[in-house]
């Protein structure tokens, strides 16, 4: 399951545009200087990628403890579930309930922070920029944790994220380099693919947790939960 992290960071980027793309072009980028914004660009992702593997480990760490309780398989349901769930519930409807109110402090400190950054032009604070920008709420990170959260193993949770981090890198580049070519009509037209891939990733978590003897898709010695009754010989 390891590659739809990949290729949900990929569908969600459009969706990230919206959020970190502004930040993306405030980067104090050398613009006159190709190779040296190449390179900029470069440590701003991997910041952010950066952040992404942390907290996939957290989550891998939930996971594995779910795992040694016997979870695993309802959690990778579950996990499905909430991606279905999260991409069919209209974003206006989220929008009514402060989710981040509990950690708004922490929230206001990091965009401070990122304020501040923004006027640096070295490498470091780039980088920062970019671990700072993975920090910040998001729908579309919220759903490849839950992902992460499902994985075997705390490695692959981190790797998850990371790989998630990684599909977001072409189109918050592309908005760097070809912003007049990412129109609105553009936009829209591949936002509307977002939904349909993202339940279709849902819908993947949700036959890996059932064991139904699919290869590759839902094996059934998949391994997702520990035996009551071990085979020894």
């Amino acid at each position: 399951m390891l590659y739809s992290a990949f290729f949900l960071g990929l569908i969600s980027s459009l969706h990230c545009i919206g959020m970190c793309g502004p930040i993306a072009l405030m980067l104090p980028f050398a613009r006159s200087n190709p190779q040296k914004k190449a390179l900029q660009l470069l440590t701003y992702h991997s910041g952010r990628t950066l952040t992404y593997a942390l907290i996939g480990l957290v989550f891998g760490l939930i996971g594995r403890g779910l795992y040694f309780s016997g979870f695993q398989q309802k959690l990778s349901i579950f996990a499905g579930i909430c991606i279905i769930v999260i991409t069919l519930i209209p974003e206006k409807v989220f929008a009514q309930y402060n989710f981040s109110q509990p950690v708004f402090r922490l929230i206001s400190c990091i965009k401070s922070t990122l304020g501040k950054q923004l006027r640096k032009q070295s490498y470091p604070a780039i980088f920062s920029i970019g671990f700072l920008n993975g920090l910040l709420p998001c729908g579309m990170v919220y759903a490849a944790l839950f992902g992460a959260l499902a994985m075997q193993h705390v490695a692959y949770s981190s790797l998850y994220m990371a790989l998630f981090g990684l599909g977001t890198i072409p189109m918050m580049s592309g908005v760097v380099y070809m912003q007049q070519f990412i129109t609105m009509p553009v936009r829209n037209k591949i936002r509307k693919v977002i939904p349909v891939a993202m339940v279709v990733i849902g819908v993947l978590f949700v036959l890996r947790g059932m064991g139904l003897g699919i290869p590759y898709v839902s094996p059934s010695e998949i391994s997702l939960f520990v035996q009551a009754h071990p085979n020894c010989h």
